[in-house]
């Protein structure tokens, strides 16, 4: 749809058209239509809606694509003129258009508004008619997730035992609470206690909470009762609107035509019925969607827009729902009422670029950086694990978890067994722990149910302080190859259940023999996430974009695919260094491979050259669960906060990659049971119909236990995780007090010992070195070197830093009572005031502490680093020193033992490129 700016509305363009850039820049704008004119309302007025007007409000988000979204609500208040709300629908066309048409609008009515508008407004959700703060009045709040409220007659009549009720008055905040109300219900309320409290009183004044019930026993509820005249017994909830049980409905789909609707005859809705030169009005009986095409007019788009609004008051409906989705841009609501009509299906419509680029240009002419705003390009992001990847790393059998299998076999699965890993890594002032079950494709029901089995016996042992994983192969999450670094699957299984599979169905057995001819595709981002897939051993296996190990006994092949980077070369010759040790390989690249490579893999064949694509993870999206009887309802929560997962409640976090199921503290312990059945009842349901796999991974993760990859997603307060009480009593004591008192700390256990293991980890037991390539390996002198450093860990969390500093730390507590700084007393002029002066407060502190940790045997170089004996640091050390990095044992050497090993100055060494660092220490053992 070409749409010249002349044919809009002045506010949406030209000096006023900032307003739009605004709220792409800052998320929000409202206009209140004003002599039939939309008038942009200031950000400090934002808190106030009078029922006597229509608003439009726009709400933009950028999503992770790089792609805005934007959301277009008319809000009509119930005592609004017919002309101000008809203006309000046809400028709210007229504002998508000048965003490049594809806007969702919402028509919101007073009283009813959708759940999607009372999230985004959650901070200006109430009605006032007038100005005067000290007025006393009564509002009735509703809804467990977004609250809908409303103003009624300051009376007893009003109130009622089934909802909640704020009374404001010139000192004092009551809330009633009705008996037949939730908790849950409560806590809503609560915001909006809050909000009259910051609002109308200056954040200072009482706020009490009347419970229904009570009668006169205390003095705030007398009080309460007093400003009824007294107290009397409450009269029954009257019917309204809310409560009268629809007549099923019969989904009628009618297209506009010059101003007129036309009924489409069809024995079901397909997408097909749909042409893109047309509008559409699907009527649902409480909702009403109009559809757009993208090939409309402005004027047919409007034209569309007034017959819905005549069809509801035709109708009597005048409060349904309606919502105007453009093609291509369909919601799932509406996507849902047809048949097999999913995501992907809305993703080839060619999107003009007209209003974005006009918006683009005028940001750029204010001096404004537009860089990614002229097209919805992905955002190329590295991912990151959000876990330390320090820690200890313990893997079991999904039959046996007494005796865990030894670090150089634990990162070798096999594609028809089950297995269970425990994670024990630094948190932010605790061990963390990660459970998790990993599912081969070929493995076998009976081995999954006991790796799930065992994995929450495990869970339950450490009294849920865990969060726990299950993983499908090939549906890994970058946590879980974090926390291996190397990873190799080999085709079959070597677990008893495996082999009975194989001997009762009489199905060859195709586990993995050093012996026979064997394929490996090499994939990976670097020396810390690595992994080794065996594939079947033929032609149409490889893809231009890997490299790939081939065996035959000790015959081996290594194959570069012409869109193969250096990168993945380098993490070749790490894999090989694993799967084929001390042999020496014949590199194969692509268009010059030797006739014995093909024969092995049964000739040549056609075979891919593009990666193989991954589920990526998008924008999150949060859900409240209901699950009785087997049965799950979902209920997607708008603008998500951390106050969203409420305690006692089950959520669910879609990332689409993955997703979270949260289990509060106050979930029952039968519901508590079945969150990893919920999880996959989610997938199942694919309620964003996103098409789901079945494979997604799913963590479980409880309250007061979140770990970093979970709560990266909010804007995390861990305080508000571990208070005490329902959600009721934990936000009343907020309102109350400004801070939240009632904290409970979790006393954190030691982790399960696992086959007569101590799961807390020893620097000594993690070692961080991927692969063990040997300095005497005979390498074909064609071959590249490896170039790249050994693995790197990335600290995300600065206390979780090397071991060493881990002594540091450690050292410097057990030498606290001995030593006492002074910094507190010092002079201006004394050292220590100097070094905070200049940014190094800390060198004094950190000397200290290194020079208080040298261990047994250590020493100290004149740069104030403990130094050891080559002897022990050495891969090959029968004494090995413990507590150390591994990725940089040269570091500990003295000045003298680095010149003598490695034949210069450390200066002078660390000047060198990695690659030849790298080296030079192979040659002696250090690396």
């Amino acid at each position: 749809m070409a749409v010249s700016m002349r044919d809009l509305d002045s506010a949406f363009h030209g000096q006023d058209r900032r307003r739009i850039l605004h709220s792409i820049v800052f998320g929000m704008e409202i206009w209140r239509i004003e002599n039939f004119r939309p008038v942009p309302i200031p950000k400090s007025s934002h808190g106030k809606f009078f029922t006597g007007d229509s608003y439009i409000i726009l709400k933009t988000t950028v999503l992770k694509s790089g792609a805005f979204r934007h959301d277009i609500h008319y809000w009509l208040g119930k005592d609004t003129s017919q002309d101000e709300a008809g203006t309000a629908a046809i400028k709210t066309v007229e504002l998508d258009a000048a965003l490049g048409g594809r806007a969702v609008q919402y028509r919101e009515v007073q009283g009813h508004e959708t759940e999607k508008f009372l999230g985004v407004a959650s901070g200006f959700k109430h009605s006032v008619t007038n100005e005067d703060n000290h007025e006393t009045r009564l509002f009735v709040c509703k809804g467990k997730r977004v609250v809908h409220v409303k103003e009624v007659p300051f009376a007893r009549a009003s109130l009622n035992h089934d909802d909640v009720f704020i009374l404001d008055t010139k000192s004092k905040i009551f809330q009633f609470n009705g008996s037949n109300s939730s908790i849950q219900e409560r806590a809503k309320a609560l915001e909006v206690v809050q909000y009259i409290k910051d609002t109308y009183h200056d954040g200072k004044c009482d706020v009490a909470a009347i419970e229904d019930g009570k009668l006169m026993a205390d003095a705030e509820t007398g009080e309460f009762w007093g400003l009824f005249g007294g107290f009397a017994p409450l009269p029954r909830k009257a019917a309204s609107d809310d409560n009268v049980n629809s007549e099923p409905f019969s989904v009628k789909l009618l297209c506009v035509e010059k101003g007129q609707t036309v009924g489409v005859e069809t024995d079901s809705l397909t997408k097909d019925l749909l042409e893109t030169n047309k509008c559409y009005i699907l009527d649902c009986g409480a909702e009403v969607f109009v559809w757009l095409g993208r090939s409309t007019s402005l004027e047919e788009r409007k034209s569309a827009s007034s017959a819905a609004e005549e069809l509801l008051q035709g109708l009597g409906r005048p409060k349904a729902h309606m919502v105007r989705v453009i093609e291509g841009f369909e919601t799932v609501m509406f996507r849902s009422k047809f048949d097999a009509w999913t995501l992907t299906e809305t993703n080839d419509v060619a999107v003009s670029e007209d209003g974005r680029g006009k918006v683009a240009a005028l940001l750029k002419r204010q001096g404004l950086n537009v860089k990614g705003l002229m097209k919805a390009d992905p955002v190329k992001e590295e991912l990151q694990p959000y876990i330390d990847c320090t820690g200890n790393l313990q893997v079991l059998s999904a039959r046996c978890i007494k005796d865990p299998y030894s670090s150089s076999e634990q990162s070798k699965f096999y594609s028809g067994d089950c297995y269970i890993f425990q994670y024990t890594y630094p948190g932010d002032d605790r061990e963390d722990y990660l459970i998790g079950t990993w599912f081969g494709n070929e493995s076998t029901g009976e081995e999954r149910a006991s790796a799930i089995s065992l994995s929450s016996e495990m869970l339950e042992s450490l009294k849920y302080q865990a969060a726990l994983a299950c993983i499908h192969q090939g549906k890994e999450p970058i946590q879980f190859f974090s926390i291996f670094q190397s990873f190799i699957v080999y085709k079959g299984g070597i677990s008893s259940g495996y082999k009975k599979y194989v001997t009762d169905n009489a199905v060859p057995d195709e586990t993995y023999s050093e012996d026979g001819i064997a394929l490996f595709r090499v994939q990976g981002s670097g020396p810390e996430n690595m992994q080794s897939i065996q594939v079947e051993p033929v032609s149409s296996s490889l893809n231009s974009s890997y490299c790939y190990i081939l065996h035959s006994g000790n015959t081996v092949f290594t194959w570069s695919g012409s869109l193969a980077t250096t990168e993945d070369q380098e993490l070749m010759e790490r894999q090989l260094d694993l799967i084929k040790p001390n042999v020496q390989s014949k590199p194969q690249k692509e268009g010059s491979e030797s006739e014995l490579f093909w024969n092995l893999l049964g000739g040549k064949c056609e075979y891919p050259s593009q990666r193989i694509s991954k589920n990526v993870e998008s924008d999150p999206h949060l859900f409240s669960c209901t699950f009785s009887e087997g049965n799950l309802q979902a209920t997607e929560i708008f603008n998500f906060t951390q106050d969203d997962l409420v305690t006692e409640d089950i959520l669910i976090l879609d990332c689409h990659s993955e997703i979270f199921v949260w289990v509060g503290k106050q979930v029952d312990s039968k519901t508590r049971s079945q969150a990893l059945n919920i999880g996959t009842k989610f997938i199942e349901h694919d309620f964003l119909m996103e098409k789901l796999s079945a494979e997604t991974a799913i963590f479980i993760v409880t309250e007061g236990n979140e770990p970093a990859f979970f709560t990266r997603f909010f804007t995390w307060d861990s305080a508000k995780s571990s208070m005490l009480g329902d959600s009721f009593q934990r936000k009343l004591a907020i309102v109350k007090n400004g801070v939240a008192r009632a904290l409970d700390k979790p006393k954190r256990r030691t982790p399960t010992s696992i086959g007569g293991r101590s799961g807390v980890p020893e620097k000594s037991q993690r070692s961080r070195s991927v692969s063990s390539f040997s300095p005497d390996r005979v390498r074909n002198p064609n071959a590249r070197n490896l170039s790249t450093p050994p693995p790197v860990v990335k600290k995300l969390y600065p206390k979780s830093g090397s071991p060493a500093a881990a002594t540091l730390s450690s050292s410097f507590e057990e030498a606290r009572g001995s030593l006492t700084l002074q910094s507190s007393e010092a002079p201006p002029e004394t050292e220590a005031t100097n070094g905070a002066k200049d940014g190094s407060a800390g060198t004094s502190i950190e000397h200290l502490s290194i020079k208080e940790s040298l261990k047994e045997g250590a020493t100290g170089d004149e740069e104030g680093l403990p130094t050891y004996p080559y002897e022990r640091l050495k891969v090959t050390s029968s004494d090995p020193v413990e507590g150390i990095d591994v990725t940089k044992r040269e570091t500990y050497l003295s000045s003298a033992e680095f010149r003598e090993k490695l034949g210069m100055a450390k200066d002078a060494f660390f000047k060198l490129p990695k690659w030849k660092q790298n080296k030079l220490k192979m040659a002696v053992q250090l690396f």
